[in-house]
């Protein structure tokens, strides 16, 4: 048994112990599938550093806590496009598939060409992938982009979109409507009459994901700051 065998092995051991029935019901109706309290779950991943090859082994299991642990501990920038791409198209739990998008992906310097690639994807899962990286693009480089067009395909296809790709294009509106001034009221009138999440549950002391609503806050804010 190698080295890297035998402390997968024992990490997995080590996650197993971490299962915990309350945390996995709670994390089951939001639609995951594992029981591990993240904070511990971080901690694991800062005694255990960047580890790229241990990452590869825990992603392999499947295990959702596995795969969590795998991105906390990988190097972005090692992964190849195909990879990359298996790696999204394989992910199913909200989770996971947020973690790796977000901290894995867009480090990586194939995330254009694999946005442009997902963004039109049949399967919604990997195009709210794509989308996603857009609303990244908008916030930090939007030269280039074409933001009329995103707002027309976002304006005829947001409404009856899957819900992880509608969470994502609106992401993506309302990103254009609180970086682009130009395009502001043109991004609050298309959130107006499509009313997505509008009635989307929110904390106290939390902004509303309802674009109007998020566009007009973020806005106050800088105006303020």
């Amino acid at each position: 048994m190698s080295e890297v065998t035998a402390e997968l092995a024992e990490v997995m051991v080590e996650l197993a112990a971490l299962d915990d029935p309350r945390t996995r019901a709670v994390n089951e109706r939001h639609g995951d599938d594992h029981g591990v309290n993240l904070g511990k779950l971080r901690a694991l991943a800062k005694r255990l550093k960047t580890q790229h090859e241990l990452a590869s082994g825990l992603w392999k299991t499947e295990d959702s806590a596995a795969r969590l642990l795998a991105i906390l501990i990988c190097r972005p920038k090692a992964f190849t496009r195909d990879e990359l791409d298996g790696m999204v198209r394989g992910t199913r739990t909200p989770k996971v598939h947020d973690w790796l998008v977000n901290y894995v992906v867009k480090k990586s310097p194939h995330s254009e060409e694999l946005r442009l690639s997902w963004s039109a994807d049949p399967d919604p899962v990997v195009a709210s992938a794509g989308w996603a990286l857009t609303a990244e693009r908008v916030a930090k480089k939007p030269e280039s982009l074409d933001l009329p067009g995103l707002l027309d395909v976002i304006e005829a296809e947001m409404r009856d979109a899957p819900p992880r790709l509608q969470w994502e294009m609106n992401h993506c509106l309302a990103r254009i409507g609180i970086e682009r001034a130009e395009h502001r009221a043109r991004a609050i009138g298309i959130g107006e009459r499509l009313e997505v999440l509008k009635d989307y549950p929110t904390s106290p002391g939390c902004t509303s994901p309802f674009a109007p609503v998020w566009i007009t806050e973020m806005v106050r804010r800088q105006q303020d700051a």
